[in-house]
């Protein structure tokens, strides 16, 4: 056996004995005055020692005169507890450790995981440290959790000019109203969310995006990203009544057709009608449109008006918007089902909802986007199936658009 294998093995020995020792005498293994967390100090500084000692000497020729100069001291968090380690410095600061970098806090990615997960969920600062530390037996600052977690901004980034298909056959737009701080105030934002329908009958989540102000240029904008990602075409847009946005669908995708949503156009009218008469007028309502098609659905519409002329109100919106909402007329049953409401774009912020309902106030921008991203990895996660009897709509669509489906 030589040298060599004689004092690892010596050094093997030490270690388990002191172990041992602290289990005889029931010492704590973790923790600030554990065996197990001493033992990591130490081998952590006697590693950055060498690294400091081999950077002096391969850097000799250039920095001759360069050599240690004393260490700085920080808190380091691992599973096994926290301790104080000590970092060799040089006397030229061109030293950058390895081991542990220098505005390193942590030493195991378990602990990162843990709180991105915890984060992920949409629990608060103050749980998330407690969870730690019930854990691990360390304790986590707010500063430290965000620090962490800010993390997330590059991938969100990238995630945001990521790559797109080059023809989604329908798309859902809506938007959903979040309170953040803002030059100390808080107020009310309206993040839109994008969702499409892939040619292969997959959702995605194209982007979110936090209107400043609602209107054609907000919207252009909007689109006008989508095309700088890969999209050249898309077949339907379903919106809820967005401002501006059928002036700029027609700049950005003049040949895409754009279905209002049914269902806001009910509520908004039966807002507008006396209770007592909501029952009788619903009931002619649904003539308009659960009408078989367009030529039944505009007849039924002109009785509705001339019926219930005193709700003028009521009624007017639908003549007025008529071209869009009355696009599902032309298709099948199933597809009517699937664009005549943003029904599925709203079943996606009631799942976000879960993620963010603990949050009164975000305190930034960013910590309101790397919560949603973190909801929208989950929540997509599941997305795994195309939609059902996609094969059958991709077909019909084929047909009333032809040559513009991407196929697969």
């Amino acid at each position: 056996m030589n040298q060599k294998t004689i004092k690892q093995s010596t050094e093997d020995l030490s270690v388990l004995k002191q172990i041992t020792d602290a289990l005889y005498n029931k010492e704590p293994l973790s923790g600030p005055n554990g065996v197990i967390t001493k033992l990591i100090k130490r081998a952590i500084e006697a590693s950055l020692e060498g690294e400091l000692d081999g950077h002096i000497a391969e850097n000799s020729l250039e920095d001759n005169d360069n050599r240690k100069n004393g260490k700085t001291s920080k808190t380091v968090k691992s599973k096994f507890g926290a301790f104080e380690l000590e970092t060799p410095r040089d006397r030229n600061s061109t030293f950058e450790p390895q081991l542990v970098k220098k505005r390193q806090t942590t030493i195991n990615d378990e602990i990162d995981s843990k709180i991105l997960s915890l984060y992920a969920l949409g629990t608060s600062y103050e749980d998330i440290s407690n969870h730690v530390e019930d854990i691990y037996g360390i304790e986590v600052s707010p500063a430290s959790i965000t620090s962490i977690t800010d993390r997330l901004i590059p991938q969100i980034a990238e995630w945001r000019s990521r790559a797109l298909e080059r023809v989604y056959p329908v798309i859902f737009l809506d938007g959903m109203f979040f309170k953040v701080r803002e030059d100390n105030r808080v107020i009310t934002k309206c993040m839109y969310n994008i969702m499409g329908i892939d040619s292969t009958g997959h959702k995605d989540i194209l982007g979110f995006y936090l209107a400043e102000s609602e209107g054609a240029n907000f919207w252009l904008g909007v689109l006008n990203d989508l095309k700088n990602r890969g999209v050249e075409d898309i077949l339907i847009a379903c919106i809820d009544g967005l401002k501006g946005f059928p002036e700029a669908i027609n700049t950005a995708f003049p040949d895409c057709q754009i279905q209002l949503c049914i269902v806001h156009q009910i509520r908004n009218s039966i807002k507008l009608v006396s209770t007592k008469d909501q029952k009788a007028f619903m009931k002619d309502l649904k003539t308009v449109y659960q009408a078989p098609n367009l030529e039944t659905a505009e007849y039924n519409l002109t009785e509705l008006s001339e019926k219930w002329k005193k709700y003028g109100a009521a009624i007017k919106p639908w003549f007025n918007n008529w071209q869009h909402l009355s696009s599902y007329f032309m298709y099948s049953a199933s597809i009517r089902r699937l664009i005549y409401t943003t029904n599925p774009i709203e079943g996606f912020h009631r799942q976000i909802r879960k993620f963010t309902k603990t949050k009164g106030a975000f305190v930034s921008e960013n910590a309101l986007f790397k919560l949603v991203f973190c909801a929208i990895n989950k929540i997509t996660r599941r997305w795994s199936s195309p939609l059902q009897n996609w094969a059958l709509t991709f077909s019909e669509l084929d047909i009333r658009f032809p040559n513009r489906l991407a196929y697969v």
